[in-house]
Order: C-alpha cells, then sequence, then structure tokens
C-alpha cells in the first residue's frame, strides 16, 4: 500500500523541480535588437528619493571601443509586469566612464522590479561606443547578464527584452504546480489505484 502513494509522490516532486531548474537556467544570449517602437522611456523616477530600490549595474566596455568616448549613455531596464528604472546619461568622459578594456560600475535607484527580463542601452555622439555585456543586480532579484558586444546604433534604444520568455517560464511553473497537486489529490483519494 505504501508503494501505491510513492509513486505519486515522486512524480510530483520531478514535476516540481523540473521547471524550477529550466527558468534558471535561462541565460540571456541572443543578438540585441532596436528596441520596438511601443517602447517608452519612464523618465519620472530615476533619482534616489523618488527610486525605493536599489540596483548596481556593471557595465564592460570593449577593448575594441574607442580608448575613451564622448558619447551620451543612457539605460532602462526593467521586469515583466511594467515597472522600469532609467539612468539617464551614465557617461562622465572627465572620469573615464567607459574607456576601452574597463569595467564602470553604477549603483541606480528606481521603482522595485520582479526579476529583470528587458535591458536597453541609448548612443547619442560619434564615438561609436562598444559594450561587452551589462549586469544587473537588485537586492529583490537574481543577477542578469546582457550580452552585446557589438557597437550600439547611434540615437536608439538597443538591447534585449525577454519578458514574454519569463513570462511563459513562470506560467509553465504554475500549470506545472497545478498539474501535479491535481495528481497528488488524484492518488491520495484512492482513484488511481485498481
Amino acid at each position: 500500500m505504501a508503494e501505491s502513494y510513492l509513486l505519486p509522490f515522486l512524480a510530483v516532486i520531478l514535476v516540481l523541480l523540473t521547471p524550477i531548474s529550466q527558468a534558471r537556467s535561462n541565460s540571456i544570449l541572443h543578438r540585441p535588437q532596436p528596441a520596438p517602437l511601443s517602447f517608452a522611456v519612464n523618465s519620472t523616477a530615476h533619482n534616489h528619493q523618488n527610486g525605493a530600490c536599489s540596483f548596481t549595474v556593471d557595465i564592460r566596455t570593449s577593448c575594441y571601443s574607442t580608448s575613451l568616448t564622448t558619447d551620451q549613455i543612457s539605460l532602462s531596464f526593467g521586469d515583466a509586469y511594467g515597472n522600469q528604472v532609467y539612468a539617464p546619461r551614465l557617461d562622465d568622459p572627465y572620469s573615464r566612464t567607459f574607456e576601452r578594456c574597463s569595467t564602470d560600475t553604477f549603483e541606480i535607484y528606481g521603482p522595485c522590479t520582479y526579476q529583470i527580463c528587458y535591458l536597453y542601452l541609448y548612443r547619442s555622439g560619434y564615438d561609436g561606443w562598444i559594450p561587452i555585456d551589462v549586469t544587473v543586480r537588485g537586492y529583490y532579484t537574481y543577477p542578469v547578464t546582457f550580452y552585446y558586444n557589438v557597437p550600439i546604433p547611434g540615437d536608439v534604444w538597443y538591447g534585449f527584452n525577454k519578458c514574454s520568455r519569463a513570462a511563459r517560464g513562470y506560467s509553465k511553473w504554475g500549470w506545472s504546480v497545478v498539474t501535479a497537486f491535481g495528481s497528488a489529490l488524484y492518488a491520495l483519494a484512492g482513484l488511481g489505484s485498481d
């Protein structure tokens, strides 16, 4: 009799663990793209007073980039639920920001988010800056790295939006939980035995 309950519980554990491992293995390795025309920057909450959460952003500049850029660089990232963090004008040529072969770290304040699933960079200028990658770390989110390693086109938001993939991952996980509990109840009620 104990064996008849063991198999359904093992199935429940397997079903519950599979989506979690799949969700954590989603890396953002695809090529960056221009932001869709519907993308809009929320420029109202980009300073420390308006922001409830702090994010650490590391930006690595390629060794193939210009030695020093005077380009104006801005950043926007967020989650699948409309929470957006905007950081205008990260550049500062006097402090050698975005120098070739360097990593620059910024403390950015903005609204708290769920897991970050999109990030766009905006470059205005003539130097042709090339980032390797951008890593965002927040208190409530896992660190996520967006890999560029290509020149950022001028005067366009350019980057990644993997929010639909993240939302699909959460919905798969939710259905896995429902299915697992349904199977467990079915087995406990004795409907699964002959």
